[in-house]
């Protein structure tokens, strides 16, 4: 069980970078942790740094992806962008947490992706 969803989230991931890139955001780093948490994919795009959370689900059991978006997991993204701005001395930059969503049909074929941009309010 874990395996395969260790699997569908490393495909979401990858479905997610590749849909980014083709929206012509720049990859700067994927999977990169720290004592906060991790962040999936971090990209930019017109001097914009975005935090970006994949979330996949298959079928319907689980709920939608943004509907698994709980406010802990934002607390916690809020704090990873944080600690990477800090890491990299970037200042005083745009950024902002978006949410790439996932979606498959039961079977494991696509039927959505699709990037939200802002999904956390806050101290931003």
């Amino acid at each position: 069980m874990i395996q395969s969803r260790v699997g569908l989230g490393r495909r979401g991931e990858n479905l997610a970078a590749r849909e980014l890139t083709r929206q012509g955001y720049e990859i700067v780093a994927r999977n990169w942790r720290c004592e906060a948490g991790e962040v999936d994919i971090v990209v930019r795009k017109d001097g914009v740094w975005h935090f970006v959370e994949v979330r996949t689900r298959r079928g319907e059991r689980f709920g939608t992806p943004e509907e698994s978006l709980t406010p802990a997991k934002q607390a916690r993204m809020v704090a990873v962008a944080e600690h990477y701005l800090a890491e990299h001395e970037l200042g005083e930059v745009d950024w902002r947490l978006d949410l790439v969503a996932v979606e498959m049909d039961p079977g494991g074929r696509l039927m959505r992706v699709e990037m939200l941009e802002n999904v956390v309010e806050g101290p931003l």
